[in-house]
């Protein structure tokens, strides 16, 4: 294919915000639009893979504060720096053509004019914004939004926020977005198209904030000092002063626009499903063709964050398993459009049972018997026989299944259909028994078939897992002595481009069995030295100097109770009203002031510690006969309180000691 007859293909990831703790959670998203601009320049596209960072908003400015830097340096520490972005894309073997800063001179210069365009043809209007704002997600909500009066988005607090504010009429093109969504496949899966639908469209669309008075790290709105340009006009455009819209840094745009599909997290969705396009449709450019919305990494059904201390380190796990083998399990492991919970046991199954079992062992295996009975030069003699043709037929239809499937975005799907002829291909060794044929000269011709059906199997399957493993699949080629020439897309397709000489190189276990006790032992050591990093982030209530006596604490009755009903108290906002069985056959009453911390539901049938020998008190009316123990700390100027639970095979009046 020549260059000017080459198909293009444009693909992007979102610019990322400049996280201080990169988690695996940041690679997923890139190493799976990696692994689309590997397989799509493997069929001959020419392709512009780009990804890149989102610098600017008022989250960066107050981090760059409280580190006591500049935002800039702020940003270029965690870009730039040791373990930064571009050091993370370096280790996953990403390929990107291009990375952008939303920071650099070409772009910042390009979004003002863009905000300017939009003010002049009446689609950008000055007025003033009253409502709840979320700093973390850089995200105005209006009451009915919110989610228990949080961000629908990162559950985190809202604060009421007022400032003077230009707006983009978003509200304009509520009905074009609206038939983009439903009437064609501009966003997947399709469960995004009922959810945007559903949640923002048809309750009304209202007009977007796309400036702030209240901070200055952000590109000036150059007609109107004071204001900057919000996030999602500078965020959003990235794709196209990328290529060179609105400046002269890059001259691709007529080339490679409109993007043949934007990768994005389910939580921008709304971002770029609905904003996205209107913007587009303000200033009378091309859509792009599809905004593909994936699920998140979730550890325990729950996002992966620091706070939580459920971050996992892409730079230990590669370290450990291998950069492939992280890859490989990403896109191997979980459904593209759909959440999928992340855990070391899964990854050390996933490496052990597809690629050092199946795969690993396949091309060891191999290798190994040419090298064991020709010496590592297979014959020119061959003989069919019985199993040939059930493999044969498999792996020669292998591509366009593989096809199929990474068209719609499956790589699990892809995956599955390429280790089912690796699979295959075992079963293979077992059914004609390659052992048994060397023993006798007369099945040498027979033998060599085998091996070779072997070796082309492992090229094919090779050759479709050059997306996924690339430095592994180097490896493979090298060890079963496949050159350049049939590592192509059209070889792939075609049954017998294997050199019938070839000369194989047995070499090290490309992908080793993971001890998985010795392993999970060194990650969970990992996990408890990342626990005790945030314990600073607590404040605990100052220990008491006053000693206790050991026969005065004895005093003390602790006894194991059991929640039989909670209600909260009338006419009171903190206590909840506990009838507990205590062992001693009478229900036991005790009110406790945590109504704030804990709803009644949730403690129904929970085993917990109370006091039984306090003096009885009034409280509200009621009588309180005990105290229930809970453990208190303050955690980012915030209270916490967790009530002290234990094992439900303790029996209620089970004495504590």
């Amino acid at each position: 294919m020549c260059d000017t007859c080459k198909k293009k293909f444009y693909i992007t990831t979102p610019i990322y915000y400049p996280s201080a703790k990169l988690h695996i959670g940041h690679t997923y998203c890139t190493v799976a639009a990696d692994a689309m601009a590997r397989y799509k320049r493997l069929q001959g596209c020419d392709v512009m893979f780009l990804t890149g960072t989102d610098e600017h908003g008022q989250k960066i400015e107050e981090k760059a504060k409280a580190a006591g830097v500049t935002p800039q340096q702020f940003v270029d520490n965690i870009v730039t720096g040791e373990k930064g972005v571009l050091d993370l894309w370096k280790l996953m073997n990403i390929s990107n053509d291009r990375f952008i800063r939303t920071t650099d001179d070409y772009h910042v210069a390009a979004i003002q004019k863009i905000f300017r365009k939009m003010y002049e043809n009446g689609d950008i209007y000055k007025g003033s914004y009253k409502g709840k704002y979320c700093t973390p997600c850089e995200s105005f909500w209006t009451e009915s939004q919110l989610k228990d009066g949080k961000c629908p988005d990162c559950g985190g607090e809202v604060h009421d926020a007022q400032e003077e504010a230009y707006f983009f009429r978003l509200s304009k093109y509520a009905g074009r977005v609206r038939k983009l969504l439903t009437e064609t496949d501009f966003l997947e899966p399709k469960s995004r198209v009922n959810e945007m639908v559903n949640n923002f469209i048809d309750p009304g669309l209202e007009d977007l904030c796309v400036s702030r008075t209240s901070f200055t790290w952000g590109v000036p709105v150059d007609f109107d000092p004071g204001h900057v340009v919000y996030v999602w006009i500078d965020a959003l455009f990235n794709y196209m002063t990328a290529l060179g819209f609105e400046n002269d840094k890059y001259d691709d745009l007529s080339k490679f626009w409109p993007a043949d599909v934007h990768f994005v997290g389910k939580e921008i969705v709304r971002f770029h499903s609905i904003i996205w396009p209107a913007m587009l449709m303000s200033l009378d450019l091309p859509l792009p063709k599809k905004v593909y919305g994936h699920g998140w990494l979730v550890m325990d059904g729950g996002k992966m964050s620091k706070s939580k201390g459920n971050v996992v380190d892409p730079y230990v796990l590669a370290e450990m398993f291998g950069v492939d083998a992280l890859r490989f399990f990403l896109l191997r492991t979980f459904p593209f459009g759909s959440d999928g919970n992340f855990s070391n046991e899964l990854l050390i199954n996933t490496i052990n049972i597809d690629l050092a079992n199946d795969l690993g062992n396949l091309v060891s295996r191999t290798t190994a018997m040419v090298e064991k009975y020709f010496g590592g030069t297979l014959p020119a003699e061959r003989a069919a026989g019985e199993f040939d043709e059930s493999l044969i037929s498999l792996v020669s239809g292998l591509r366009d299944r593989v096809e199929a499937q990474m068209e719609k975005f499956q790589f699990q799907n892809a995956l599955e259909e390429i280790f089912k002829c690796i699979q295959r291909a075992n079963k293979y060794i077992d059914e004609t028994m390659p052992w048994a044929l060397a023993k006798d000269e007369a099945n040498k011709a027979r033998l060599a078939t085998v091996m070779y059906n072997l070796l082309e199997t492992i090229r094919i399957c090779a050759t479709l897992l050059l997306p996924f493993i690339p430095a592994s699949c180097e490896k493979i080629f090298a060890q079963i002595g496949a050159g350049a020439d049939v590592q192509t897309w059209d070889t792939a397709n075609v049954w017998g481009k294997l050199s019938q000489t070839v000369t194989v190189h047995k070499g090290d276990a490309i992908f080793p069995r993971v001890d998985a006790e010795k392993a999970l032992a060194k990650l969970e050591e990992l996990h408890q030295e990342q626990l005790k990093s945030l314990l600073p982030a607590l404040e605990v209530e100052p220990y008491l100097t006053e000693k206790v006596d050991f026969d005065t604490f004895c005093k003390s009755d602790l006894r194991a109770v059991k929640v039989k009903a909670c209600e909260p108290v009338k006419k009171s906002d903190k206590l909840l009203k506990f009838t507990l069985d205590d062992g001693t056959g009478t229900d036991r009453q005790i009110l406790s002031g945590i109504h704030k911390f804990y709803e009644p539901d949730e403690l129904l049938g929970k085993t917990l510690v109370a006091i039984v020998n306090l003096p009885p008190r009034k409280m509200m009316g009621l009588e309180s006969c005990g105290m229930l123990l809970s453990a208190v700390h303050t955690e980012k100027g915030e209270e916490k309180l967790h009530l002290v639970m234990v094992d439900d095979s303790i029996p209620a009046g089970a004495k504590l000691c």
